[in-house]
């Protein structure tokens, strides 16, 4: 089992980043599948999830309307589009594959905002 996260880097302010999180070993389609960050000295907080059925999709309120979470069952992996990032976006981004059975994590890829 491998879960794997790209896309991650330096932006400026009000910039945007796509992440990306590539599993392997089994498949997302009965997962929920998350988005959490954890800022320095801070704890790991949840981010966006999406469920297959439905694609419906949830959010932080600190990320609403300019954070898309989007899945790709076929290609086994889930996106994060991260729009008008700001300074306190800035975190480890770490994708999280969840049933009631099986709670997987990726090593997270580092997001910076900064001007």
């Amino acid at each position: 089992v491998q879960v794997v996260e790209s896309g991650g880097g330096l932006v400026q302010p009000g910039g945007s980043l796509r992440l990306s999180c590539a599993v392997s070993g089994f498949t997302i389609n009965s997962y929920v599948m998350n988005w959490y960050r954890q800022a320095p000295g801070k704890e790991r907080e949840w981010v966006a999830g999406t469920v297959s059925l439905g694609g419906t999709a949830n959010y932080a309120d600190s990320v609403k309307g300019r954070f898309t979470i989007s899945r790709d069952n076929a290609k086994n992996t889930v996106y994060l589009q991260m729009n008008s990032l700001k300074p306190e976006d800035t975190a480890v981004y770490f994708c999280n594959a969840f049933t009631v059975r099986n709670n997987y994590w990726g090593q997270g890829t580092q997001v910076t905002v900064s001007s």
